[in-house]
């Protein structure tokens, strides 16, 4: 214990980056491709063992990167979804052996920039860790080079990547010229002495839109369904929930750390981007016929859900946004698990081809059935609590407009979710072929199914953890 404690506290970056460049070396020498892949998780796994939380705030790196509570919950969250999601692509179909170690490596890369955006706390340390994520996330949705699909999602996510990530930029610029720092702290008391002027406001609203395209908020989601629809489906799964939890990181800390003084003003933005997201998801997901595309608005409309915790911005409501976090990742990366186990076994993606799941493997209808009830926010499952936390918060704040909307599209949800529980347990099978049940896919099925039910059954750890993570 005593030898962990004088480690630094980026013990867990540096084991993140060695692996990856370790597997890129291998990758020249190695065969076996899998194997680098096992590489990966143990280096995701042993980093893990690294992470401690300080006694108070450590400020790094000049002030650059903070390792707090708040901070070691996304690290842990954001290795959590990596292990995972290499499990998943350790049983995929769609890459080719060739470019499997390199997918492998970037995976390792793309975790350190998760945990970059967990710890940012300067403008421009927010900034270079967003890009860092998006550029190696732009790569990945591409990886199926022989996929027309896979190259599309990766030009549109470049694309639209590129014009919001310049709208933000230009909002932080403005913030820095009128603050004369890029320190969410130095904001903050530069703020609170001068008030919320219109230039302020502008920036700040700019500032947001490059926040809204990480977590795919309305309207600035057009990118999510078709880049989450031609990415491999580890990736998609992995970009549903990394990306999306990192970037409420960055939304809390900054709204939270420089302009909570200012509630009244982002608060009404948030409501009605939470609004608009929740509905245009929701609706939209009603007429898909695509398992991955009906996932990918379920996710936007998700984000609204979750927003709904940032409007509040009570110790109730930020509390939800973290608990509703953790199940989301779970409880997403469980659905799309049992997509590439279909996928696997029926070469299509078509909902059609989920008839008569519950005869042929029980325990993936029943597993996938209990990750649609999560999402729906149906009791006693984890997505339960953290949809009761966020829907407290804006009671206890008196939205109750946003209350009301919220209620009325998780009804629309729970009628495009029990469309495919309908289709695995009243349609009749095509037929009667056993399906293959990988260990990798099988491990990570076992590891989400058991989460999302012990965090719904026994949640007050992960409401503990929550509190005592907002250190803001």
């Amino acid at each position: 214990m005593n030898a962990l404690a004088s480690l630094p506290f980026f013990t867990t970056e540096i084991i993140l980056i060695a692996t990856g460049f370790v597997v890129l070396l291998l990758d020249l020498f190695v065969g076996n491709k899998k194997a680098l892949g096992y590489l990966t998780l143990a280096g995701v796994i042993a980093s893990a063992f690294f992470v401690r939380v300080p006694q108070a705030p450590q400020p790094l790196f000049f002030g650059y990167f903070l390792v707090d509570a708040y901070s070691v919950f996304f690290k842990l969250a954001a290795l959590g979804i990596l292990a995972i999601t290499i499990l998943m692509a350790l049983a995929y179909k769609g890459i080719s052996a060739k470019q499997e170690g390199e997918m492998y490596a970037l995976i390792a890369f793309l975790g350190l920039g998760l945990i970059l955006m967990g710890s940012a706390s300067n403008l421009l340390m927010i900034f270079l860790s967003i890009e860092f994520v998006s550029l190696t996330s732009y790569i990945l949705a591409g990886f199926q080079k022989q996929n027309p699909s896979s190259n599309e999602a990766a030009l549109k996510y470049l694309l639209f990547g590129s014009v919001a990530s310049g709208v933000m930029l230009y909002g932080m610029s403005l913030i820095f010229g009128l603050t004369g720092t890029m320190d969410l702290l130095g904001i903050r008391d530069a703020v609170f002495a001068s008030g919320l002027g219109h230039l302020l406001s502008l920036a700040l609203v700019l500032m947001l839109v490059g926040f809204a395209f990480k977590i795919s908020a309305a309207p600035f989601h057009m990118w999510a369904p078709d880049v989450y629809t031609g990415a491999p489906t580890p990736v998609t799964a992995f970009l549903t929930v990394g990306p999306k939890a990192l970037g409420f990181a960055i939304l809390l800390r900054v709204l939270m750390t420089s302009f909570a003084p200012f509630i009244y003003y982002w608060s009404v933005i948030l409501a009605a981007l939470s609004a608009l997201t929740m509905t245009v998801g929701n609706v939209i997901a009603v007429s898909q016929t695509n398992i991955k595309r009906l996932l990918a608005y379920s996710s936007i409309a998700q984000a609204g859900y979750i927003l709904m915790g940032v409007v509040a911005a009570s110790q109730i409501g930020l509390s939800g946004v973290l608990i509703y976090l953790v199940a989301y990742a779970l409880t997403n990366l469980g659905a799309f698990i049992v997509v590439i186990l279909a996928a696997n076994q029926f070469g299509t993606e078509d909902i059609e081809s989920y008839a008569g799941l519950a005869k042929r493997a029980p325990f993936l209808a029943l597993a996938l059935t209990v990750f649609f009830i999560s999402l729906a926010g149906i009791p006693p499952l984890a997505g339960y609590i953290g949809k009761f936390y966020v829907f407290a918060g804006v009671i206890q704040g008196h939205f109750y407009g946003l209350a009301v909307i919220a209620a009325l599209n998780s009804a629309v949800a729970a009628f495009y979710y029990f469309k495919v529980v309908k289709q695995m347990y009243f349609a009749e099978p095509k037929d009667s072929v056993p399906m293959a049940k990988p260990l990798p896919l099988m491990t990570a099925l076992v590891i989400t199914f058991a989460g999302v039910l012990i965090l719904g059954v026994f949640p007050v750890p992960l409401i503990e953890l929550a509190r005592v993570s907002l250190s803001f």
